[in-house]
């Protein structure tokens, strides 16, 4: 009895792979689509001279809000989004968070002027794949988005040595007596809400829409389990986060 010819690959024919393949034919067949944030019309203008200087890269559409680019998102289902964190109305995280809701195989890349691991830490947990420092856009956006374009992870460099020390050194933060661990980021927040700082003056230190700011201070309440505002600076006192 004949036998039925093996295939000369099995691996290759398994199904999985195969519709996997399939998918990346099909993106590099086709334009990848880019959704631009930002709130500075000759910033998203330098990108986009930049970004469509590469062939296959289009700009297909630019928001100057977050509630804008959301909407974005939502109707055309980019293939990336290059995103601002710091914008009028919602901010980039609230952006990020909504938008992987929306359009989950929408990737985005975080381009940002603030110089924080802690910052980039929680926009990775938020959903994002790339952080660029916008002072490195020139040297290594193209670099970032052809990572990005191939589903691998991109950190702008100065910032990858950053986290790689830190991450040698062990997290920033402290450690409660309770044994909560608070980040940097938290710690930031309680000084300068406990510092008499209001939600929009402490956003503004920190880059961030008041509501993030609101969002952390809740967060942080909970997690420490203080039923009041004064409980959070007696906590910051004891701390030495502010002086008494």
């Amino acid at each position: 009895m004949r036998q039925k010819p093996k295939s000369a690959d099995p691996i290759a024919d398994h199904p999985v792979l195969k519709a996997i393949a399939a998918e990346a034919a099909q993106r590099f067949e086709r334009p990848y689509r880019v959704l631009l944030a930002d709130d500075h019309h000759l910033v998203r203008r330098g990108l986009r001279d930049l970004l469509e200087s590469q062939p296959g890269i289009e700009v297909s559409w630019e928001a100057s809000s977050g509630e804008e680019a959301l909407e974005m998102i939502k109707q055309g289902k980019p293939d990336l989004v290059v995103l601002d964190l710091t914008m009028p109305g919602m901010d980039g995280l609230e952006v990020l968070q909504s938008g992987k809701q929306l359009s989950p195989s929408t990737e985005f890349l975080i381009l940002s002027m603030h110089f924080s691991d802690e910052l980039a830490r929680e926009v990775l947990r938020c959903g994002a794949i790339g952080y660029v420092l916008k002072s490195d856009a020139d040297s290594e956006l193209l670099t970032a988005v052809d990572h990005i374009r191939h589903h691998q992870p991109f950190f702008t460099s100065s910032l990858s040595i950053l986290m790689a020390r830190n991450f040698v050194d062990g997290p920033k933060g402290k450690l409660t007596e309770d044994g909560v661990h608070l980040t940097q980021r938290e710690l930031e927040v309680i000084q300068l809400i406990a510092s008499g700082k209001s939600n929009k003056e402490a956003a503004a230190d920190l880059g961030v829409s008041p509501r993030t700011v609101e969002s952390h201070r809740n967060r942080i309440m909970k997690r420490l389990n203080f039923n009041s505002f004064s409980d959070l600076v007696r906590f910051a006192v004891r701390e030495r986060l502010v002086e008494a």
